[in-house]
């Protein structure tokens, strides 16, 4: 089991003084439920703390990872210009999101987690941290669901284009990240096989040496020829670093940089709908100011003026975002086009260069071997 981490103000461990507050967080025992795209990871949360405004010493909940996603939002919106502690990124690959390695260092980041929010003197005051820790799953489940399906959720474009342009991007940096991923696979491939053929060229060549002269001379050849493809393998590993697995994770960078700026826009959008809304109830209060004769008609007119210029502005913001954002992407997508092109078609020919060297390395030394073979 995990080694439990814990926080307080003047004290480091639940077995301290009754004068000392502690809270203790720990994140343990993963367990797979569901299956397919359903399927996701529980984690078993323990808390313990003296703290009195929870309920007793000790509680132990399930939670799953939009859990943790949910903490995270609630802080972030509640506690500006505090550093809310980062989550551990969510995988889009099944395969990599249920294998043992990437559910520890999961379990493990969202411990840090929660931990770093329990040691922060503000954040482990927040009422949202203690639902986490102590609600029952149904309530938390239900306070996500509220989120997910837009009840606590800020205003949002319905526009069709806007939908398919966000889809288009948070698509595209899953399928770079996985491209990038496995680039990086390939050319560590390379580098380990490169490694081991020159190990098995310096092994050839001492056998070599304990051999008769055609047998020794033909090991040698053979080492000779190992530790020459194990420099191809280490400079095609160097071809792919450059030509393909950096272009790759460039591409992956500048996707975030696009998520970056549609946040800019969806908050363009939203400070336009509350100008928009508060335009609506100035504009009411003033028709009745003007009904009733009031003296802070001129006053009332004066603020809707105001508030009605700032709403021109923002709504020119608004729409300077969006025409920028449709020109912007198309510029990114021919320019993607044309890179991505040019960067497989280096992989693709560094790839039939590589086969081909191989394949000609050991064509070529395969008569020795079989005259050896004969003659023994």
């Amino acid at each position: 089991m995990e080694q439990q981490r814990s926080t307080s103000e003047s004290s480091q461990s639940p077995r301290s003084p009754p004068s000392q507050r502690y809270l203790s967080v720990s994140v343990s025992d993963p367990v797979k439920l569901g299956n397919g795209v359903q399927g996701y990871i529980s984690y078993r949360v323990i808390t313990k703390t003296n703290f009195p405004e929870y309920q007793g010493s000790e509680k132990i909940v399930i939670r799953r990872y939009s859990d943790f996603v949910w903490l995270r939002d609630r802080l972030f919106d509640k506690y500006n210009g505090i550093f809310v502690p980062p989550l551990p990124e969510k995988s889009a690959v099944e395969k990599f999101r249920f294998s043992a390695e990437f559910i520890e260092i999961r379990r493990q980041a969202l411990d840090a987690f929660v931990n770093r929010i329990a040691s922060h003197n503000e954040l482990q005051q927040s009422e949202d941290f203690r639902t986490f820790l102590q609600a029952d799953e149904e309530d938390v489940q239900s306070k996500v669901s509220d989120v997910v399906l837009g009840k606590e959720k800020p205003l949002e474009e319905s526009n069709p284009e806007y939908e398919k342009l966000k889809h288009y991007v948070f698509e595209l940096e899953n399928h770079l990240t996985e491209a990038q991923k496995h680039a990086y696979y390939l050319l560590k491939r390379h580098r380990e096989l490169g490694q081991s053929l020159s190990g098995i060229g310096k092994a050839a060549k001492l056998l070599g040496a304990c051999e008769g002269q055609a047998l020794g001379k033909a090991f040698d050849e053979l080492g000779a020829k190992s530790e020459t493809l194990s420099i191809k393998l280490q400079k095609e590993a160097h071809q792919l670093l450059m030509n393909l697995e950096e272009p790759v994770k460039d591409y992956v960078r500048a996707v975030q940089s696009i998520k970056v700026t549609i946040g800019e826009r969806a908050n363009a959008f939203r400070h336009q709908c509350e100008l928009a809304e508060t335009m609506k109830l100035k504009e009411i209060n003033l028709d009745k100011l003007m009904l009733t004769r009031s003296d802070r008609v001129g006053e009332a007119e004066q603020e809707y003026k105001e508030l009605k210029a700032e709403s021109e502005e923002v709504t020119r913001r608004f729409e300077t975002i969006v025409r920028r954002m449709n020109e912007e992407i198309v510029r990114f997508q021919e320019q993607k086009t044309q890179d991505m092109r040019i960067a497989f078609h280096e992989f693709a020919k560094g790839q039939a260069r590589l086969a081909k060297s191989i394949a000609d390395a050991w064509r070529s030394l395969l008569p020795k071997l079989e005259v050896c073979s004969d003659t023994s």
